[in-house]
C-alpha cells in the first residue's frame, strides 16, 4: 500500500457566483470525509479547496491506492437456532455461511471456525472474516458520486449528453451547470474515475483569452494550482484570488492618491473573486457633475449593477473615481477603462434623473399615494399602516417627551414611507428611508424630522446603528411595534428559517432600543398600546408577542456569555424595564457566587412548590400575625425579615440589586432553621395560614430581582 496526494478537478461553464465559495469548500469537504470513511485518507490528511469561475477542485495529502483489509465479525444466529443437538449445522446456518462466501464444503469446519457468545439472555454464533480494503478507484468513484451528489446547488440545470446511439443527446444530466472536463490525478497516475458523463483525465482548460497552451497537462497532482497559474494563467485558489484582488485594490487606490480608499464590502469583494479567474484592478472614472446625486444612489448603482468598487476619500465621500476587476490582463488598458466608463454613464445618469424628478414633489403630497399602495392583504394599506405607526408613536412619544418631541415624531412618522412611491426607491428599494431623508431635507424639513425619517429602519441588521435622535427612536419603536403587533394580530408567525416579515430581526431592534437608550417604557404596556390602532383589524396576541420578544432578548442574552440559568433566573419574572435586565444578571452573578447562594436557591425552590400546593386550595396572602407564631425557628425568620427585608427593599428601589440580594443572604441561617424545626402544614388551619404567610413574605423579599429557584443545579 502507497500513499500520494490526490488532485480532482470538475470542470464546468460558469458557476452561479453567489454560491462558488459554499461550492467549492462543500465539493472538497465531502470528497475528502468519504475517503477517510473508507479508510484511503486519514484525519491527518490536509484538504485544500480550489474554486474558480469555472471548476470546483480538491488536493487531498497522503492518499493510499488502497485501503488496509478490516477484520470483520458478524452475527449469524442463535445457537439454538444454528446448530441441531448433535452439534451439527442447520440448514439455515449452511444458507447463511454460504451467502457471506464462506466454505461449506466441510460443515464441521465450517462450525468449528465460528465463535460462540453471550448476547443478551442467549447464546448466539458469529462469524470471523476480512472485508477487502477499497482500490483507490473503487473509493474515488464513490466519493466524487457522493461529493457531487451533496452539493449545495441553488438551481439544478438539465441537459444531454453525446451517446454512441444513433440520436445523440438522450443522456440527460442534472448538474449545476454542463461539466467538460474531470481530472483525477493519484501523485502522477491517472484514476479512471467517471462522473457527469466525463472519464477522468490529466488535463484540464485555462483561461478563456490568456491561457498560454490549450490543454493544460498536469503533471501530478501537486503541480496543479502552479501549473494552472503558469501555462492556464488561473489563480484556481478562492482564497488566493481574494487575496490578490483585495491587494490590487488597495494598490489602485493608493495609485489615486488623497487618502482615497475603495468601498468595505465583504459580499462584493466574494462576488467579484467568484467571477474573474485572473485578477486585473483598473482605475476608471466618472464625470464630477454626478457627484451632485446622493452618493448612497452613486454606491448602490455601481455595486448592485456593475460590480464596481467605489473611492471613497479621507472623509468617506464618494470620490468620481471606481475600480473595476477585470478578468483580462491587456497590455493597453485604455479599452477596458473605457467600456467600464460608457457602461457605467448611463446608470448614473439613470439616477441622476430620478432624483432630480423626485425633489419637484414633496414628501407631503406624497401621502395620499400610499392609500393606493397595498401592504397586507388583511392590513390594509399603507396609508392606513402609517396612521398606525402616527398612533403609536404619538403614545411613546408622549411618555418620553414634551410638546416638541410629540410634534416631530408625528411629523416622520407621516412621512416615514412616502418614499416608497418615488421613482429612486422604485428603482432601487434598498434606498428606502435613506431617500427619505434627503427629500425631507430639500422640503425644508430641518434635520430632526429628515434623520428620523431616514434612520426609523433602524436597525437595519445585528450591530447596525441606532436612530440619531429621539424622535428617530419613537418613530422606529412605532414602526417596528406596528409590524409585530399587526402579524402576531393576524397569525402570521415565523415558522422554522421562514420569517417573510423579519419579525425576529424586528424584536431584536425594540430589544435593542429600549435597552441601549434606556428608555422608561414597560414591555407590556407598550404591545397592550399598539393594539388600538389597528381598530377590528387583528386580535389582540400580546401575550404571545411578549413570549416571542423575551425568548429574543435570551438568545441575545446568552450571546453575550450569561448562563442559561442566569438568564432563566431574571427573565422568569418578566421583568418590564429591558434596560434594567443586565444590571439584574449582574446581580445573580453576584449572589450566585456567595457561600449562602446554593442552600437559599434550594430553600426557594421549596418555598416555591409549598406555596403553589397550598394556593391551589386558596389564596395565601403574605401577612404574619406574631401572635400566631409559636416555635422559635418561626420567630427568629420572622424576626429577620422585619430587620433585613426593608433594607434590601431601598436599596432595590435605589437601583442596587447587588447589594439587594446580598443584604437577603443572611436569610440563609433562619431559612434553615426554620425548615428544620417547623411543620408548615399544621393541622390547626390559623398556625398553617399564618406559616403560609410566613413564607409568601419570605418568596415575595427574595424574588425582586430574579427567581432565585431557578439557580438550582
Amino acid at each position: 500500500m502507497t500513499t500520494q496526494n490526490l488532485l480532482v478537478e470538475l470542470f464546468v461553464e460558469e458557476l452561479p457566483p453567489k454560491a462558488l465559495q459554499k461550492l467549492g469548500d462543500a465539493f472538497a469537504t465531502v470528497l475528502a470525509d468519504q475517503l477517510k470513511a473508507l479508510g484511503l485518507a486519514t484525519a491527518a490528511s490536509a484538504v485544500t479547496p480550489f474554486a474558480s469561475p469555472r471548476r470546483l477542485a480538491a488536493h487531498v495529502t497522503a492518499v493510499a491506492d488502497k485501503a488496509a483489509d478490516k477484520a470483520v465479525q458478524q452475527k449469524l444466529m442463535p445457537v439454538t437456532v444454528g446448530l441441531q443437538a448433535d452439534g451439527n449445522a442447520t440448514p439455515a446456518l449452511l444458507k447463511k455461511l454460504q451467502a457471506l462466501g464462506a466454505d461449506v464444503s466441510d460443515p464441521a469446519a465450517a462450525v468449528a471456525a465460528l465463535k460462540r457468545a453471550q448476547d443478551g439472555k442467549a447464546e448466539a454464533l458469529f462469524y470471523d472474516s476480512v472485508m477487502p480494503g477499497a482500490t483507490l478507484q473503487a473509493g474515488l468513484q464513490k466519493a466524487l458520486d457522493e461529493a457531487i451528489a451533496k452539493l449545495p446547488i441553488p438551481k439544478v440545470m438539465s441537459y444531454q449528453l453525446e451517446t454512441d446511439c444513433e440520436l445523440p443527446g438522450w443522456t440527460s444530466v442534472n448538474f449545476v451547470r454542463p461539466a467538460h472536463g474531470l481530472v483525477a490525478l493519484h501523485g502522477s497516475i491517472v484514476v479512471p474515475v467517471k462522473a457527469l458523463g466525463l472519464t477522468a483525465g490529466n488535463s484540464t482548460t485555462g483561461h478563456r483569452f490568456e491561457a498560454a497552451v490549450s490543454p493544460v497537462v498536469l503533471a501530478d497532482a501537486d503541480s496543479y494550482a502552479a501549473t494552472l497559474k503558469k501555462d492556464g494563467a488561473v489563480i484556481a485558489s478562492f482564497a488566493e484570488r481574494k487575496a490578490e484582488i483585495a491587494r490590487q485594490l488597495a494598490a489602485a487606490a493608493a495609485k489615486v492618491g488623497n487618502g482615497a480608499r475603495p468601498i468595505e464590502d465583504e459580499a462584493l469583494l466574494d462576488e467579484v473573486t467568484a467571477l474573474v479567474e485572473r485578477p486585473n484592478v483598473v482605475i476608471c472614472q466618472f464625470e464630477e457633475q454626478f457627484l451632485g446625486v446622493p452618493q448612497e444612489c452613486l454606491i448602490l448603482t455601481m455595486k448592485a449593477n456593475q460590480k464596481y468598487f467605489p473611492l471613497l476619500d479621507a472623509a468617506g465621500k464618494l470620490t468620481n473615481k471606481f475600480l473595476v476587476v477585470s478578468n483580462i490582463s491587456p497590455e493597453d488598458t485604455s479599452f477596458v477603462t473605457g467600456g467600464n466608463e460608457r457602461v457605467v454613464r448611463p446608470r448614473l445618469a439613470d439616477a441622476k434623473f430620478f432624483f432630480d424628478q423626485d425633489r419637484k414633489k414633496t414628501l407631503a403630497s406624497r401621502v395620499e399615494g400610499l392609500g393606493k399602495v397595498v401592504y397586507h392583504n388583511k392590513l390594509g394599506t399603507q396609508g392606513e399602516r402609517v396612521e398606525r405607526v402616527r398612533a403609536i408613536a404619538k403614545a411613546i412619544a408622549t411618555q418620553l417627551g414634551d410638546a416638541a418631541l410629540v410634534a416631530d415624531a408625528d411629523k416622520a412618522a407621516l412621512l416615514a414611507k412616502t418614499d416608497l412611491v418615488t421613482d429612486m426607491v422604485g428603482e432601487f428599494p434598498e434606498l428606502q428611508g435613506i431617500m427619505g431623508g434627503y427629500y425631507a431635507l430639500n422640503d425644508g424639513l430641518g434635520e430632526t424630522v429628515a434623520h428620523a425619517i431616514e434612520d426609523h429602519y433602524k436597525p437595519r441588521f445585528a450591530g447596525d446603528a441606532l436612530p440619531r435622535n429621539m424622535a428617530g427612536v419613537v418613530v422606529a419603536l412605532a414602526d417596528k411595534l406596528e409590524t409585530l403587533v399587526g402579524m402576531f394580530g393576524i397569525g402570521n408567525l415565523p415558522t422554522g428559517d421562514r420569517d417573510p416579515f423579519a419579525l425576529r430581526r424586528h424584536a431584536l431592534g425594540v430589544i435593542r432600543m429600549l435597552v441601549e437608550k434606556d428608555l422608561p417604557l414597560d414591555l407590556s404596556a407598550l404591545l397592550a398600546g399598539a393594539v388600538p390602532a389597528f381598530g377590528d383589524k387583528i386580535a389582540d396576541a400580546s401575550p404571545m408577542l411578549a413570549d416571542f420578544i423575551y425568548d429574543r432578548l435570551a438568545g441575545s442574552l446568552r450571546e453575550q456569555g450569561y448562563s442559561a440559568q442566569e438568564v432563566d433566573a431574571v427573565l422568569a419574572l418578566r421583568p418590564q424595564r429591558l434596560a434594567l435586565i443586565e444590571k439584574q444578571l449582574a446581580a445573580v452573578r453576584a449572589f450566585a457566587s456567595l457561600p449562602e447562594a446554593p442552600a437559599l436557591a434550594a430553600a426557594n425552590k421549596r418555598v416555591g412548590n409549598i406555596l403553589k400546593k397550598a394556593e391551589v386550595e386558596g389564596t395565601v396572602d403574605a401577612h404574619v400575625n406574631p401572635a400566631l407564631l409559636a416555635e422559635q425557628a418561626e420567630k427568629d425568620l420572622f424576626a429577620a425579615l422585619q430587620r433585613f427585608v426593608p433594607e434590601a427593599d431601598a436599596q432595590y428601589d435605589a437601583g442596587d440589586y447587588t447589594a439587594s440580594l446580598q443584604t437577603l443572604a443572611v436569610l440563609r441561617a433562619p431559612v434553615d432553621a426554620f425548615f428544620d424545626d417547623v411543620m408548615v402544614n399544621a393541622e390547626q388551619l390559623d398556625l398553617r395560614l399564618n406559616r403560609q404567610g410566613l413564607l409568601k413574605s419570605l418568596h415575595k423579599a427574595m424574588n425582586r430581582v430574579a427567581d432565585l429557584s431557578r439557580l438550582v443545579a
